[in-house]
């Protein structure tokens, strides 16, 4: 069977590594992949914006399966552009993936379908003056989200007035996301325990998969700016039958059928960001594909068949039972390039990287080969992940922190304290 792995992060090694490891016999192709991807299957070089140079290369590589992983080819309608050729793609179409693609189509969406997410209200650029007196009015701490994508970055949380009115400027005024930034979602802050969760789904029925934590902030204790993330850990000890029904109950199926209803049905990964309040569970947001670099853990936690689930769900009649959980646990820690989210340099030589075992798998995001030297070539630049199964996070987190601690290249940062909120 050949593969096409659209993207070229952390979640794309991930999944090709995971297919690779089921199935070697399986030709993957990854566009355009990165330094680790090339060691398991063919990096080709294609404008992943340009639909048309990728139905080219399906054609002319008889490829069976896309896989989309990135959110803005999702938001762009690549699945659209695969599916009128006749093409099998796990991704959902252009209409379902404005669940992440406009916060405040996703926010309305679950306002109209009761679906608990915090109190909010929407503003265009035009109504700039009435989003500062709605500030005005707020109670403090209080999110505000530029409604289009942003990489992972487009949220802050404003603990007063001048901090809040700062942001607004930022994202309305400064243009600091773009056109992202155009239509600001301004939102009461919720406390409780977050959570990742990643249905997999043909639109109707679907399968959960083993709940996941990210660590969004820079730095330690979750404090600075937010990024692509941190670092992430599976299973979670709170996450119980109880909640996972409740989950069921009160987001994914009302969610799927409200999707339904807008002619939008979703076929593929639907990432809901939770959190667990004192009032219950709640949507922080929700994502069109497999979060990064949650997934990275999750994926060494499934025994079955993966290749299964993501065939059957591309087909339309999702194969609930192709995976589940092992029992065991997995931690995933990032090392970034030093000033990162914000400024930060490329072109490092990598040191000290392990081989892959049982215990250890090295997933690389912003690498790029030369020759057999693995050099930087983006902000988040590896992921460290570990695996027990025993289910023991201590033993994943020393297994991580010792490999890291040979990992070396100019500037090299990460946190210390991936999983902390479980291991205390």
């Amino acid at each position: 069977m050949n593969i096409l792995i659209i993207g070229s992060g952390g979640r794309e090694h991930a999944i090709a590594l995971k297919l690779f490891e089921e199935n070697n016999d399986l030709k993957l192709f990854l566009a355009p992949g990165n330094g680790g991807t090339i060691k398991i299957a063919n990096n080709v070089k294609i404008d992943i914006n340009n639909s048309f140079e990728i139905i080219e290369f399906c054609k002319d590589n008889y490829i069976d399966m896309v896989i989309i992983g990135p959110e803005q080819p999702l938001v762009e309608g690549l699945a659209d552009k695969l599916r009128e050729q006749s093409m099998l793609v796990f991704g959902p179409n252009k209409n379902a993936a404005r669940i992440e693609g406009d916060k405040q189509f996703s926010k309305n969406l679950m306002k109209e379908n009761n679906i608990p997410t915090a109190a909010f209200k929407a503003f265009g650029k035009e109504e700039y003056l009435d989003a500062v007196e709605y500030l005005k009015a707020g109670n403090f701490p209080i999110v505000l989200k530029a409604s289009g994508l942003a990489a992972g970055k487009g949220v802050i949380i404003a603990n007063d007035f001048p901090e809040a009115k700062s942001a607004l400027d930022d994202m309305m005024q400064n243009s600091i996301f773009g056109s992202a930034g155009d239509v600001v979602v301004i939102e009461e802050f919720l406390e409780g325990e977050e959570l990742s969760v990643f249905v997999v789904t043909d639109g109707e029925n679907y399968t959960i998969l083993p709940a996941s934590q990210d660590h969004k902030r820079i730095g330690e204790g979750d404090s600075g700016k937010n990024t692509g993330g941190m670092g992430a850990y599976s299973p979670l000890k709170f996450v119980n039958n109880e909640l996972i029904n409740e989950i069921e109950k009160n987001v994914i199926i009302p969610t799927l059928r409200g999707l339904i209803d807008k002619d939008s049905k979703f076929n593929g990964c639907l990432y809901c960001g939770l959190i667990k309040t004192k009032d219950g569970i709640k949507v922080i947001e929700f994502n069109c594909r497999f979060g990064d670099p949650e997934i990275q853990a999750v994926l060494q936690l499934l025994e079955g068949s993966f290749l299964e689930l993501m065939v059957s769900t591309a087909k339309g009649e999702v194969n609930a039972t192709a995976v589940k959980y092992n029992g065991g646990s997995a931690i995933c820690v990032v090392a970034a390039s030093g000033g990162y989210p914000e400024d930060y340099k490329k072109g490092y030589e990598i040191t000290g990287l392990p081989d892959n075992t049982s215990d250890i798998k090295i997933i690389h995001a912003g690498t790029i080969n030369k020759g057999d030297t693995v050099f930087t070539n983006g902000g988040r630049v590896l992921n460290i992940v570990a695996i027990s199964s025993k289910n023991d996070l201590n033993v994943c987190k020393t297994i991580c922190y010792d490999v890291l601690a040979n990992i070396k290249f100019e500037d090299i940062y990460f946190r210390n304290d991936i999983g902390f909120r479980a291991i205390k």
